[in-house]
């Protein structure tokens, strides 16, 4: 296959080392998109989507197409982008331990056991980092998660719980008041603030910018939502192209309140998203959708390449040469990569791996993931609620569909599917129409037992079928 492949411009960083022992290290920031399509952003091809930002910062960014998240589902995968492990290995399977009643006295052995674990946050800080929450977070405050700057209280009698005062950023208008008096005079002016503290204190910073943005509820802009309304397009569809373009208007100001105090030269910009989403109205015709009033089945909390596909960056203006990579990259893959960044050790047992280390990318050959139930984790035992183990290795990818407890109404997001694997070509089949399971058996015990070796599954969650 022809690979249009990017060049690491220092040997140093690109083995995880310091770029310059004698230098400032460099900042940081994470852009976190919250429900988005893989396929939609200007950059990726959509005829219609604008995201005149975001495209700017793919042309200076190592851009991968095909980057994945482990959970289609945002609580778990927030949690594998701060410990790099996967959700069976951090505990955090789902959004609640049980639908959401008792939650937040349920939840707290998840969190205790979720922050033992290294964190990429807590590592940086530990360096001299300071660090900035703002947006989605769900492991309690920002000082749970070892950030010394935030927005988030975590107090589940304030209502604490995915963000709380952080869901803020981003939506806010310029003059309006934050909740509970907190004022907000600016959608960006909480960044803007820590920012400059950083400078004044003469100390690299880390950004978490995971805006509830193009989130529900979706509520744009009417400039926005007009121009996206047309004869012919569901208001669903209007209102969520809205959504996405509002979102890239606030990752232009990031990027703006950055470049205004001449930060860029020396500032790491990450960019992934959480898992997709798709309107409703796009899967009408689905027999399986009247099950699920929601968004569109395949797509968020479903393995499926709208549940689980996202673009990835990274930028490092004169470090990182701009390109687009054709190889796989992975949530599990930012911890490392930020620490080669900054010039520290990620922990050696991490599965994931550098991104700007161009050898280690072209000498992966597979990728693994999870999707369990959406609202009711086991504590101690994650794969009781275990829906589905897949993995893509070139162009095939498999799907294991698994029978863990599923007891919320989100079970309607899967109970429909009673296939027990589904494999595609992703190369001829990329929206994954073509179940080749039955033509390609071959195909299906080869991954199947790739699989079984990365994450074995104790037998009363396995459903039978090919590969057994």
């Amino acid at each position: 296959m022809m690979k249009r492949f990017f060049t690491v411009m220092l040997l140093f960083v690109g083995l995880g080392l310091p770029a310059f022992a004698d230098e400032k290290p460099p900042n940081i920031v994470l852009i976190l998109s919250d429900d988005q399509a893989w396929t939609d952003y200007g950059f990726m091809g959509h005829p219609d989507i604008k995201t005149p930002h975001l495209d700017a910062l793919a042309k200076r960014s190592l851009l991968f197409p095909k980057g994945y998240v482990s959970s289609p589902l945002c609580r778990p995968s927030l949690a594998t982008m701060v410990t790099g492990l996967y959700p069976h290995q951090h505990g955090v399977t789902g959004n609640d331990v049980d639908g959401r009643n008792k939650r937040a006295e349920l939840d707290e052995q998840v969190k205790a056991e979720f922050h033992k674990h290294p964190s990429m946050i807590k590592t940086l800080v530990a360096n001299g980092y300071l660090a900035h929450q703002s947006g989605k977070w769900w492991e309690g405050s920002y000082q749970d998660g070892g950030f010394t700057h935030g927005m988030t209280h975590g107090d589940p009698k304030r209502g604490g719980r995915h963000g709380d005062v952080g869901l803020k950023i981003g939506r806010k208008a310029e003059g309006q008041a934050g909740p509970e008096g907190l004022d907000i005079p600016g959608s960006m002016r909480p960044i803007a603030d820590f920012v400059d503290h950083a400078m004044q204190e003469d100390k690299p910073f880390f950004v978490w910018y995971a805006p509830f943005l193009p989130h529900t509820p979706h509520n744009p802009p009417k400039r926005l939502l007009d121009k996206y309304t047309k004869d012919g397009r569901a208001m669903d569809v209007a209102k969520y192209y809205a959504m996405c373009e509002w979102f890239d208007e606030t990752c232009g100001e990031l990027a703006k309140l950055v470049d205004d105090r001449g930060l860029t030269e020396n500032t790491v910009f990450l960019y992934i998203c959480d898992n997709g989403w798709a309107a409703r109205s796009t899967n009408a015709d689905d027999p399986n959708q009247k099950l699920w009033g929601g968004f569109a089945l395949n797509s968020k909390g479903s393995p499926f390449e709208n549940g689980i596909r996202t673009p990835m960056m990274v930028s490092w203006p004169g470090k990182v040469t701009p390109g687009v990579s054709d190889d796989f990259a992975h949530e599990i893959d930012l911890f490392p990569t930020a620490m080669a960044a900054a010039g520290l050790e990620a922990p050696a047992d991490l599965p994931g791996i550098n991104l700007m280390n161009k050898e280690a990318v072209e000498a992966r050959e597979i990728i693994f993931g999870v999707t369990n139930a959406i609202h009711n984790m086991t504590p101690g035992n994650p794969d009781g609620t275990l829906q589905y183990l897949w993995a893509i290795e070139g162009d095939w990818k498999l799907m294991v569909r698994y029978s863990g407890e599923n007891k919320t109404k989100y079970r309607n997001i899967h109970v429909w599917d009673t296939v027990p694997v589904r494999l595609y070509n992703l190369a001829e089949d990329p929206h994954e129409e073509t179940n080749l399971a039955w033509d390609r058996k071959d195909k299906v015990r080869e991954l199947r037992k790739k699989i079984e070796a990365w994450h074995p599954v104790p037998k009363p969650y396995q459903l039978n079928g090919l590969g057994e």
